[in-house]
């Protein structure tokens, strides 16, 4: 015995809405709620949250997404100084040590780009399955990386050997570089422990 259309059409009505409940179930709020208790566990909570909480429809409640929107950002971010220092360092008039030092900073960031992109293009590969171990270990392993780089990049402007200036220019950029680095990594090991 068939449904008579009323009823088909009673029967559809109710699959929307349980469909409409079921995507609003992930709202914004909740969203942002998982960012923000997600971002708790890293070592800078609140430059956690205020980079990614602008995300939060691209990321919902996935600690994946979480992650790589937070590789994302730390990349733009290392990209954006890059072309700074480039120009400071073609600035008129700067002493050898200041240009040498921006030269150095500019190769440890190319290789934090490199890395950072290297473990972005990494992330969806990160599911469950026999390779999750060692795809999650390659992006840990780029993201440390570049980590190491950006560090390597501040320390270069350590001293009295750069002008006051620069080093502070360059320096308050790349500790904030790092600092978004070292939360993206909390962020994919939170993924390796939840694993």
């Amino acid at each position: 015995m068939g449904f008579s259309n009323s009823k088909k059409i009673f029967i559809i009505f109710q699959l929307i809405l349980q469909l409409t409940f079921i995507h609003s179930a992930i709202t914004p709020q909740s969203s942002t709620e998982f960012i923000k208790t997600s971002c708790s566990s890293t070592t800078y909570p609140r430059l956690c949250f205020s980079s990614l909480s602008v995300h939060a429809n691209a990321i919902q409640t996935s600690p994946r997404l979480l992650a790589t929107a937070a590789l994302s950002v730390s990349l733009s971010s290392v990209k954006s100084a890059a072309t700074q220092i480039l120009k400071l360092s073609h600035s008129h008039g700067l002493p050898y040590r200041d240009v040498a030092a921006l030269n150095d900073c500019l190769e440890e960031l190319r290789d934090s780009v490199d890395s950072l992109a290297a473990s972005i293009s990494e992330m969806p590969k990160l599911r469950r399955g026999r390779d999750f171990d060692l795809v999650m270990s390659n992006v840990q392993t780029w993201v440390s990386a570049a980590l190491t780089d950006e560090t390597t990049c501040s320390d270069g402007f350590q001293g009295k050997a750069v002008n006051g200036g620069v080093k502070a220019a360059v320096r308050t950029r790349i500790v904030n570089i790092a600092q978004l680095t070292s939360n993206a990594l909390s962020l994919i090991n939170r993924i390796g422990e939840l694993h």
